[in-house]
């Protein structure tokens, strides 16, 4: 008996507008995947009635997203064609045809709109937290909730970083692929006309390294954010990274020390790097620009830096004394440090102390009246100015030396075996099975970075009393300064070899490189670029893309490996070692590129 046509009107109805509604579909998609939204319904949703009873089901998200699935007899009558995540080639009556879209959530483009929808909301969460964070602890005042003093909303930093992050995230990907199924489609045999009239055009484009150079291009949305030290910061770490990943590819390939010849004239074995060669070398040079510039420069100089020194440098910067006139002002360490400069220009002038001559006028010479309280009371058998304002009542420059060590190394170490006590937490396994050993490892480690960090710091304010003292008056007057911080960075070499300190010396090489570049426009040695901190920032997502294509193993850091992936929309996988497994678990089978690049999603 056949239906009516208004029961059948209603229950087409009734089975289609929940799933064929646009708007919901669409909000779904671009906010969770069905995958997502079945582990919230198993471990949130399913644990209460209320809203059990009122959401909709796993399968019916499923359906309103993906569409019906079909059943196993009616995709046999239909062809062997791969379901949703099924990437081979079916056939149809005989006929290859290419695999189905994927449609909803799992849509390459949904999914990078969502989890650019994401990186927008987490910014501005953390942003958020960061501001207040300064307000409740460090004491400084609020940003006015978020919005600009002079515009409004629209000028916020918080808010226009969100929109850069997320608007680099989404071209990354769209750039990524387009250029990658570019590349496939001119491999085809069919495109041969094609690369037979433009050779150049065709070898490029059809470059393994061409989706990775074409996605870089999605680094110009970082001039989103205003032209701020946070911009600067961002494009400085990720160059640096850059730079640290394709040296380690180079190196890794032959491209540095290059390859031992064997008898027949062919390659060999690769030849070793040098046991002293490291990245503790860029030390030296980064500890004499940043001391130079901190004496001469102190605006180009990084206020951490700063902040640190001082800290620990309470034997050449004396604090107020108790009993000190409150009338008068004493010295600070901003002070201290532009009276040595003036030094420096003036070509070091000798001390004439007070207490020898007590009534000569004009002790000190012109310009450097503000240090008086250091040097009025400083010792008669000083010699040096310099000396009379870092050690004024010891003559010894030696012994102020020693007495840096004695009085800066114990607390260093103490808070250094806090530190890396505090980074050892996730690593308790190991602490577990091998205890004797993680301890030592752990004072090892502490050990050698406050020797390092003390030996520097008391080398460099050492040296310019040692220079003053040994060298004549007019030699290297104010060039001295860095050479007295490339001697400090020399205690650099003790943290050879350890694991982690790679990064801190990279750090101190980015805090001088940053440095260096704003000492040169303040000087006008060259023009600070427009916008030349995201060309930087482009140039570093290339060379990243570059390294990764070529040699995922140059990218040590494995968070970071499953990181690019993620941005390129290959899913947070360690591809880069698991395709390397797969190709020798194949037996020297070589698959062609293409099915290469649907399997890590990129087509």
């Amino acid at each position: 008996m056949a239906a009516s046509p208004s029961s059948a009107a209603g229950a087409t109805t009734a089975n289609s507008s929940p799933s064929s509604d646009p708007i919901l579909r669409n909000a779904l998609r671009y906010t969770i995947s069905a995958r997502e939204y079945a582990l919230l319904h198993k471990y949130v949703i399913s644990k209460s009635r209320a809203l059990k009873r009122r959401a909709p089901t796993v399968e019916k998200v499923r359906n309103m997203m993906d569409g019906p699935q079909q059943m196993p007899q009616q995709q046999g009558r239909k062809g062997s064609i791969g379901g949703q995540g099924d990437k081979r080639r079916g056939s149809i009556k005989g006929k290859d045809v290419a695999p189905p879209t994927a449609q909803g959530a799992d849509d390459y483009n949904a999914k990078a709109i969502r989890h650019s929808i994401r990186v927008f909301m987490a910014t501005g969460a953390v942003m958020k937290l960061w501001g207040l964070a300064q307000t409740r602890l460090l004491g400084k005042k609020g940003d006015g909730g978020g919005k600009d003093k002079q515009g409004g909303l629209h000028k916020s930093p918080t808010l226009r970083l969100g929109l850069s992050l997320s608007t680099i995230l989404f071209l990354y990907r769209v750039l990524f692929r387009f250029f990658t199924r570019l590349r496939v489609q001119l491999l085809e045999p069919s495109a041969a006309p094609f690369r037979k009239r433009n050779p150049k055009t065709a070898s490029t484009l059809t470059s393994p390294y061409a989706p990775a150079v074409g996605a870089s291009l999605a680094g110009l949305a970082l001039g989103v954010y205003p032209a701020e030290q946070l911009r600067v910061t961002i494009a400085l770490f990720l160059g640096f990274k850059a730079v640290e990943w394709g040296w380690n590819c180079a190196e890794e390939n032959g491209m540095v020390w290059g390859w031992e010849k064997t008898g027949l004239g062919g390659k060999g074995k690769m030849r070793e790097r040098p046991w002293w060669w490291g990245s503790w070398m860029l030390q030296p040079l980064a500890f004499g620009q940043l001391l130079h510039a901190a004496v001469f420069d102190r605006e180009c100089f990084p206020k951490g830096f700063g902040n640190m020194v001082e800290r620990f440098s309470l034997t050449y910067l004396h604090p107020k004394p108790e009993d000190f006139p409150a009338g008068m002002q004493w010295p600070t360490t901003e002070v201290v440090v532009d009276g040595l400069a003036r030094m420096a220009k003036l070509s070091w002038p000798a001390f004439i102390s007070p207490t020898l001559f007590p009534g000569k006028e004009d002790t000190l010479p012109p310009g450097l009246s503000a240090i008086a309280p250091l040097t009025s009371g400083a010792h008669p058998l000083i010699t040096s100015l310099s000396c009379a304002t870092l050690h004024p009542s010891d003559p010894s420059c030696t012994r102020t030396f020693l007495t840096f060590w004695l009085r800066s190394f114990p607390p260093l170490t103490r808070i250094l075996l806090l530190v890396y006590s505090v980074l050892m937490v996730p690593k308790m396994k190991s602490f577990y099975h091998f205890p004797v050993s993680t301890i030592q490892t752990l004072v090892s480690n502490a050990l050698r970075m406050s020797t390092f960090l003390t030996g520097a710091v008391a080398t460099a304010w050492s040296s310019i009393c040692f220079f003053q003292s040994w060298f004549p008056r007019t030699f290297l007057p104010t060039q001295r300064m860095f050479l007295g911080g490339f001697l400090a960075g020399l205690w650099a070499i003790i943290e050879q070899g350890r694991q982690g300190s790679r990064q801190i010396f990279l750090y101190s090489a980015k805090a001088s490189v940053e440095s260096f570049w704003k000492v040169g426009v303040k000087r006008r040695w060259w023009r600070a670029m427009k916008g030349g901190d995201v060309w930087v920032f482009v140039a570093a997502l290339m060379l990243t893309g570059v390294v990764y294509e070529r040699d995922a193993r140059a990218i040590k850091e494995g968070s970071w490996r499953k990181g690019i992936s993620w941005v390129r929309g290959e899913g947070l996988r360690d591809w880069g070692l698991r395709l390397r497994e797969g190709r020798r678990m194949r037996n020297g089978r070589k698959r062609s590129e293409g099915v290469v690049l649907m399997e890590r999603g990129g087509c």
